[in-house]
């Protein structure tokens, strides 16, 4: 479970704001409600894309730029465009004709025209039909594998057969995604914005990937690069492809763009918890810890995910099965393979116990424990993963983590609030906007990314700038 994760972080990290890919159709639904308020999704459909950011009058923007779209283009609809309570930079479309933006994409955005591009370029995917060409084909690859396997009679043959068609089924996605950034472009440009908003949306989104893999560790030019398995075009491989497409002036929309995201939470949501650099505080479990230093933790809606510059890793989630008895008595006769050096202890004045996974059994020469907490009538646990050359030692610094777990009081739950975008005039240098940032490392880059520019000298000459406060 740990390294899926990791892996899909990762492939996040590398196309960060892109549309998700789909290799199966969603749930079926009936007809798109009225649009009045904060949007309603039906069951099946917030269960795929998550919960509605509960804001009505941003919601009701963001529509209202979609339908423009969709009018002044003459598509036929129905279309609904909402905005997800999500933290993570992301826009996708269901073929019901929903077209979701996420609350962490709007951040990173300057102006109603880089929105328009956004939900344009989601929807040529639905225009062209894209999820459900791409289900076809991986269908397609998969009747091939299955045939090849029966009439060579090897399952080697017919997994050979199946890796070169998902080979070329990514091939196939990143042409979508060009055909899609086309398609988008031009409903923009009829819809009177200017056309280069689709080259400065790619831009935004390389900006932020660039400044993941800083927050990684790892060399900038890290979020230009894309793999043979990647399913999305490189930012610089999108922009060149609308390098011959003509890009006429329009409007941005800037000043009412920024009005419309003005005060909007760039967190996770409450009932989620909140990452503050190493540490995690969930305000309604009450509960905290502290991972080590060089981790970046990043918070799922079913646990938390750290991964340390040296690979190390750490799972965190609660659980609200009961477990009878004592909690090592419970690791010694039900996790499989049964850990050994189990010990009972206590974390943070509440029961827990530790042990360590056989070596060999799945991590190869690595160390891995596990940390089990009885918090309340939740079990929380940590399972923790070092392989590096330095794993002995690492494991020990990943246990000590595990045992700042905390309970919070019900003031210092009380007192946790969200991070909120905001927008200032001109007027502080960029050194003073920067230490305004809630932030312990790279403020200065983490301001430029989020205002859409390259230096501080770009960024003094704007009017109004963005900025994260508490």
């Amino acid at each position: 479970m740990v390294y899926r994760r990791f892996l899909a972080l990762v492939a996040l990290l590398a196309v960060a704001g892109a549309c998700a890919p789909a290799n199966t159709p969603p749930p079926t639904v009936g007809a798109i409600p009225p649009r009045t308020g904060v949007p309603t999704l039906p069951g099946a459909i917030e269960r795929e894309v998550g919960p509605v950011y509960p804001d009505a009058a941003l919601q009701a923007y963001v529509d209202r730029v979609g339908q423009k779209l969709v009018d002044q283009s003459g598509l036929t609809g129905p279309y609904r465009f909402v905005v997800l309570d999500i933290a993570a930079a992301n826009a996708h479309a269901l073929p019901t004709g929903y077209v979701f933006v996420t609350r962490g994409l709007l951040a990173l955005l300057n102006d109603e025209a880089e929105l328009a591009a956004a939900l344009g370029h989601e929807v040529g995917h639905l225009v062209q039909r894209h999820a459900a060409q791409r289900a076809r084909a991986r269908q397609g690859v998969l009747d091939a594998a299955v045939e090849a396997a029966a009439v060579s009679g090897s399952v080697t043959v017919g997994r050979s057969v199946a890796r070169d068609g998902l080979i070329a089924l990514r091939r196939y996605s990143r042409e979508q995604e060009l055909e899609a950034d086309r398609l988008g472009l031009a409903y923009l440009v009829r819809a009177g914005y200017r056309g280069t908003a689709m080259a400065s949306l790619i831009d935004r989104l390389r900006q932020q990937a660039q400044l993941e893999a800083q927050i990684m560790g790892m060399a900038p030019e890290a979020g230009d690069r894309r793999s043979a398995t990647s399913t999305h075009p490189a930012p610089l491989e999108r922009k060149s492809a609308l390098m011959d497409v003509p890009a006429p002036a329009g409007e941005s929309g800037r000043s009412a763009y920024l009005a419309a995201i003005d005060g909007m939470s760039v967190d996770d949501p409450p009932a989620e918890g909140y990452v503050r650099g190493p540490a995690f505080l969930h305000p309604v479990l009450r509960l905290a810890f502290e991972a080590p230093a060089d981790f970046r933790l990043f918070n799922e809606s079913d646990g938390v995910l750290g991964v340390g510059r040296d690979g190390s890793l750490l799972y965190f989630s609660c659980s609200n099965d009961r477990v009878a008895g004592r909690l090592d008595d419970w690791m010694r006769n039900t996790l499989k393979p049964t850990p050994t050096d189990i010990q009972a202890t206590e974390i943070g004045g509440a029961e827990a116990a530790i042990g360590a996974r056989p070596r060999g059994s799945d991590t190869g020469l690595g160390q891995a424990r596990y940390v089990m907490i009885r918090h309340g009538g939740r079990i929380c646990f940590f399972n923790l993963l070092s392989e590096g050359p330095d794993r002995d030692r690492r494991i020990e610094v990943l246990v000590n983590a595990a045992r700042t777990f905390r309970t919070l009081s019900a003031s210092e739950a009380a007192a946790l609030r969200p991070y909120r975008l905001r927008v200032v005039p001109a007027g502080a240098s960029p050194a003073q906007l920067a230490a305004r940032l809630p932030y312990g490392a790279l403020r200065m880059e983490r301001l430029l990314v989020l205002n859409g520019v390259e230096t501080p000298a770009e960024l003094a000459r704007l009017s109004q700038v963005k900025i994260v406060e508490p």
